[in-house]
């Protein structure tokens, strides 16, 4: 059974920075794409940064410049560095991966239970 753990998040002054992990266990044949989600109170859910397999990126426009996601396939990790962090980066942060479990043959979004994320003085 395939699962996502995140970890990192906490209270954070403006101007600071967080790093986020997301370690996935139980085996999969293939992987499309790993991102980071999040959603703030009274908010919908929306996509913070994206990395596919081919190792190609994207990111929020609120974000640019300040977050960088990335990889780590042997640890089956992904990572969200956020540096500058601002009061509206406040949210709940989610781990989403679109993947294929061994065994079956239908790709599939994956979630981890979130991590939150405050920033306040």
């Amino acid at each position: 059974q395939v699962q996502l753990v995140e970890s990192g998040g906490g209270l954070v002054q403006p101007g600071g920075s967080l790093r986020l992990s997301c370690v996935r266990s139980g085996s999969i044949s293939r992987i499309a794409t790993m991102a980071w989600y999040r959603q703030a109170p009274g908010k919908q859910r929306e996509l913070v940064a994206r990395i596919n397999s081919g190792g190609n990126t994207n990111y929020a426009d609120s974000v640019k410049g300040r977050f960088t996601i990335s990889r780590d396939n042997a640890k089956n990790t992904v990572y969200l560095q956020m540096n500058n962090l601002k009061p509206e980066d406040t949210a709940v942060y989610y781990c989403n991966q679109y993947l294929w479990p061994i065994g079956v043959p239908v790709g599939s979004d994956y979630w981890g239970q979130g991590t939150q994320v405050t920033v306040s003085s």
